[in-house]
């Protein structure tokens, strides 16, 4: 699947945004799901939930989907927000007091945030706060299973069964949701971990890094 111009796909109507476009950084994220949403809002001439389609369909509620749902909002236009886990998205999976942020970004409908670093945390109490503010509801434990395209429309089906109609589709699923195994034995024991929440509980414990990347680094640390 090619991505063309504003971040579509080589299926008209399915855009990406965030991470699973490559570009990590919250702030690309967030511009990323401002901008899509504009190119949608640029091509729609009716807005507004007509029957059972929406507008738009959003999957994944970190900050790009984040950014496309209030962008929705502040266009008019109608959405749902899934996320397999909750708000927060990739940033739910850092670990506890994490700097996430330390360059100026713009979140649509509440404006530039005014510190220079936000941890883990108060970036999404904050999130909470402006989404709840503007309406934007989040439908978590949602797993995306199948995306259709019908006349003129397309079909998600989430892993409870249920299924949601929409003109456009956003896919802002980030990269951690399915982690990469390695396929040897043990690595489905409860002492095999892929994300590290809090590194305070292995204190003056031997543990094992897998891994040579940032997050490995970091975890290591």
């Amino acid at each position: 699947m090619c991505i063309r111009d504003r971040n579509e796909t080589s299926v008209p109507g399915l855009f990406i945004a965030g991470e699973l476009s490559g570009l990590s950084l919250i702030r690309h994220a967030v511009g990323q799901g401002r901008m899509v949403v504009e190119e949608i809002a640029r091509r729609t001439k009716t807005t507004g939930q007509s029957g059972d389609i929406h507008d738009i369909l959003i999957v994944g509620a970190g900050p790009a989907g984040l950014s496309a749902g209030l962008t929705a909002r502040e266009y008019g236009l109608s959405c749902l927000v899934f996320d397999q886990y909750d708000l927060g998205g990739t940033i739910l999976q850092y670990p506890r007091r994490k700097l996430v942020m330390t360059q100026p970004v713009e979140i649509p409908l509440h404006g530039k945030l005014v510190k220079d670093e936000y941890s883990k945390e108060e970036l999404l109490e904050l999130w909470r706060a402006v989404c709840k503010r503007h309406d934007v509801a989040i439908q978590s434990g949602e797993k995306l299973c199948g995306l259709k395209r019908l006349d003129g429309y397309f079909r998600v089906t989430l892993e409870s069964g249920t299924t949601a109609n929409g003109r456009f589709v956003v896919l802002a699923l980030g990269r951690r949701g399915s982690p990469r195994m390695l396929g040897v034995p043990g690595e489905e024991l409860s002492k095999v971990i892929y994300q590290l929440t809090d590194a305070q509980g292995y204190r003056g414990q031997h543990v094992l890094v897998v891994g040579g990347g940032d997050s490995a680094v970091e975890a290591a640390i």
